[in-house]
């Protein structure tokens, strides 16, 4: 476990020219009381506690102000959503709901609201300010975690909070325990069909002891299409009472009534909430020419195969419309946040139709998202997995356990034209599920791509007529290696498929090549640079994530794993001097 030095210091000084002059005082202060203060083997929260002891001012008393300066120091995050809950989390802190054996048992199922009980834990004295300058810079989490006072953590799919605390709820009723438990819900969030599921389950085990508190502010990523409907809520929960959420003393009053009173109940708060995604004040929007990420190119370019096929598309997506840019290219449906939902519309459409589900990389489906959730953090997990329709198996990654699925197949196109060609392939294979994995990030196109052969492969830098040394990679893995690759010349493949089928001249190269490096940003165990290895036999060694990909931005994740262009480059340049054996890509901590 690192102290909070280790963790904290190096972000928080990178954020000091963003900071104000008496912000900076006090952050050098506290890193200074962190590192010289310390106790070794302290739990993360004491330690900061005892910073902020030792540090007292506070450079603001209202943690509404604490979650802007958190938002304008960080350039990003979800500052609408945290202050939409501001209340609800100051009224936990009133009913000493936060802290371990507290009045009740507390979970959060908006995990990313977790700011927001940063900055009341800052205003309250028992948080320095030098951690909050560090939100989703590789210091402080945006989501709700153990370390950080959250004993109850949720992760990756939304829904997963609310199957939590019924789970709690059950366990402690099964024991003979009155103690209630609290959750913290969205009104997007209980379009997931595991929300669905877990009140039916608490209603039918008759769990007497569960508080729902949900926040609703009719939106999600997008507005909601309908207002939240209280009646089955209250058909499963029995008392259910409404208030206004900016009303601090309301919401603080109705979730003292509800802990107080017997049996289970609802607790809607009418929020609002602004803008998802937070934008600096004065900011002006993109110029026209500036580069924009692939993913969000989707709906132009299905737009275009749309009209060059004549094919009938559906699309369907949970409430990521404008992640792929769909918005302005072609009609789809809003599943309002509910990947069951989004992956299921498609199964009664006529074979005719092309059924397009535009979903997030992390959750894919409900099944995948719980099994990762599951296998990543709960002990003496037993799974019985019949094999008649696939295999689990894998890192823990949706696109390597997408690509273990019967009847699929998994490419990452990085180019229009190999994301014309995956269409193309699927008209001509429609029995097969195709997987496109589309990169959220910007990139220079490569000056070359597999549009001609989708399933195999293309050199990017040509190999010579012996080559001692060569990288192949997968999808994004290329634009990050060829960059990195200028100047020396490494032989480059570049894959679009996780499997690709590989041509007998191809293979003889490799074959040839003493030594063989694989790049993918993807998990390893099971993945593109496993399978060259185990189905052609080559000597590959695999440079790939090798743990759970943190929770930071995308330009700060890349030198986690070993894959910033200069880390690719000295790889490279290690292979090409003969010292590759046995060097493998970092693990993130």
């Amino acid at each position: 476990m690192r102290g909070p030095y280790e963790r904290f210091a190096a972000p928080a000084r990178a954020a000091m020219p963003r900071l104000t002059e008496a912000e900076r005082a006090v952050v050098t202060r506290e890193l200074h009381e962190m590192k010289h203060r310390g106790a070794p083997g302290e739990p993360l929260l004491e330690s900061l506690r005892h910073v902020a002891a030792v540090v007292p001012e506070r450079l603001y008393t209202d943690s509404a102000h604490v979650l802007l300066r958190m938002h304008e120091i960080a350039g990003s995050g979800n500052l609408q959503s945290n202050l939409s809950s501001l209340p609800l989390v100051r009224a936990c802190f009133a009913h000493e709901l936060v802290d371990h054996g507290g009045r009740a048992e507390l979970v959060v199922g908006r995990g990313h609201i977790a700011p927001a009980f940063y900055a009341e834990r800052y205003v309250r004295g028992s948080l320095p300010f030098a951690p909050l300058t560090t939100l989703h810079q590789g210091g402080l989490t945006g989501v709700v975690h153990r370390e950080l006072g959250f004993r109850n953590t949720m992760r990756y799919s939304l829904g997963v909070g609310v199957v939590q605390a019924v789970s709690l709820a059950w366990e402690l009723t099964r024991r003979g325990e009155s103690r209630k438990v609290v959750c913290l819900a969205g009104d997007g969030e209980l379009h997931e069909g595991a929300a669905f599921e877990a009140l039916r389950f608490a209603y039918d085990a008759g769990l007497t002891n569960l508080v729902l508190v949900v926040d609703a502010n009719g939106k999600g990523i997008e507005p909601l299409a309908k207002p939240l409907n209280t009646r089955y809520l209250a058909a499963y929960l029995g008392t259910l009472t409404e208030v206004d959420g900016c009303d601090g003393p309301a919401v603080e009053t109705a979730l003292g009534d509800a802990l107080d009173a017997p049996g289970p109940s609802v607790l809607v708060c009418r929020t609002r909430k602004g803008e998802h995604s937070f934008k600096p004040a004065g900011a002006q929007p993109a110029p026209p020419e500036r580069p924009v990420s692939f993913v969000t190119t989707a709906g132009r370019m299905l737009a275009v195969h749309q009209d060059l096929s004549g094919a009938e598309l559906a699309v369907f997506t949970p409430d990521m419309a404008a992640r792929f840019g769909l918005r302005g290219h072609l009609p789809y449906t809003n599943t309002g946040l509910a990947e069951t939902l989004t992956v299921g519309m498609p199964l009664s459409l006529p074979d005719h139709i092309t059924k397009v589900v535009a979903t997030d990389a992390m959750y894919y489906m409900d099944s995948l998202s719980m099994l990762t959730e599951a296998t990543t953090s709960v002990r003496n997990l037993l799974v019985l997995a019949g094999r008649s329709w696939g295999a689990w198996g894998g890192a823990h990654n949706a696109t390597n356990m997408l690509g273990l699925l019967l009847h699929t197949r998994v490419y990452e196109p990085v180019t229009a034209a190999e994301f014309h060609a995956c269409l193309d392939r699927l008209g001509g294979d429609p029995a097969t599920t195709h997987v496109l994995s589309m990169v959220d990030a910007v990139f220079e196109p490569l000056p070359q791509d597999c549009s001609a052969d989708i399933d195999g492969g293309v050199w990017l830098t040509p190999p010579g007529e012996s080559p001692d040394a060569a990288v192949v990679t997968f999808g994004y893995a290329s634009a990050l290696v060829a960059a990195a690759n200028q100047g020396l010349a490494v032989p480059h493949l570049h894959c679009a498929s996780l499997t690709p089928r590989l041509d007998p001249g191809v293979l003889d190269v490799l074959a040839r090549t003493r030594r063989v490096l694989s790049v993918e940003y993807n998990g390893a165990d099971g993945g593109f640079g496993e399978r060259l290895r185990s189905e052609y036999l080559l000597p590959v060694d695999v440079h790939a994530v090798r743990r759970d990909i943190a929770t930071r931005a995308h330009h700060h994740q890349l030198p986690l794993h070993g894959m910033s262009t200069a880390q690719l480059r000295d790889r490279l340049v290690r292979l090409l001097e003969r010292r590759e054996e046995a060097v493998h890509a970092p693990a993130y901590a």
